[in-house]
């Protein structure tokens, strides 16, 4: 199994605070994060974001849009399903009781972050529906999620050692799925956002799983049928397997 470059070694304590020894360890939360690729062009961009320097958790690092789910995006209405693989991938090694309805959650969690925090719509469209909470503002815009377009990347479980603990999936999915190139306004959560091709992406200052990750999807734009890598840290050692 080819894997992307590790130079990193995945997670250094440099991306982020160390929680206190003494402080037990954190359950991590699901969270989901978006990969959009445009093909317009000599070489394939991908739509990354520069966080906000008052953030806590990884200010002005450059990342994909994403964050953890949320109780609406359980039942949250689509335009399409997952795609048969793509939820049995998601589903693999569950922390949850009912790996079928997270599998849609975070799918769901990473449409919607995407949305929020730059403005674009993995979506089709369909006539504006009332909504609570984080759902109120894409549906208000005539559109339903198109679950259908996602592939699954990679997952993540952020360190133990952490002050904030992720169980991250990384879903991708083609630029032309869109509703629109349009942004449709944003909660600021981004300083920057802006379109980069690989070379230009690893330049950037990335966290360690995000550098990971983009090399992964280099070698999934070559292989797109390829297993998805799963990285976390097991009895203090990092472990890498496959999905």
């Amino acid at each position: 199994m080819t894997e992307p470059p590790d130079d990193a070694q995945f997670d250094t304590r440099q991306d982020g605070e160390v929680r206190d020894a003494g402080a037990g360890v954190l359950r991590p939360r699901h969270a989901a994060t978006l990969i959009i690729v445009r093909r317009d062009a000599a070489k394939p961009r991908l739509l990354m974001g520069r966080r906000n320097r008052g953030h806590a958790f990884m200010p002005d690092k450059w990342v994909f849009p994403g964050g953890r789910v949320e109780r609406g995006d359980y039942a949250a209405p689509a335009a399409s399903e997952l795609t048969a693989d793509t939820a049995a991938r998601l589903a693999q090694e569950a922390r949850h009781r009912n790996a079928p309805s997270l599998a849609r959650a975070l799918a769901l969690a990473a449409v919607r972050e995407t949305f929020e925090e730059t403005g674009l719509l993995l979506a089709r469209s369909a006539p504006a529906r009332p909504a609570t909470g984080g759902w109120r503002g894409f549906l208000g815009q005539g559109a339903l999620p198109d679950l259908a377009a996602l592939d699954f990347v990679a997952r993540a479980i952020t360190p133990p050692y952490r002050n904030r603990r992720f169980d991250a999936r990384f879903l991708m999915a083609d630029a032309e799925a869109l509703l629109s190139l349009e942004r449709r306004g944003d909660d600021g959560e981004l300083d920057e956002i802006a379109w980069v091709d690989l070379d230009e992406a690893l330049a950037l200052d990335l966290p360690n799983i995000t550098r990971f990750v983009v090399r992964e999807v280099g070698l999934r734009l070559d292989a797109p049928g390829r297993p998805a890598p799963f990285m976390r840290f097991l009895n203090g050692a990092r472990r890498l397997t496959y999905l």
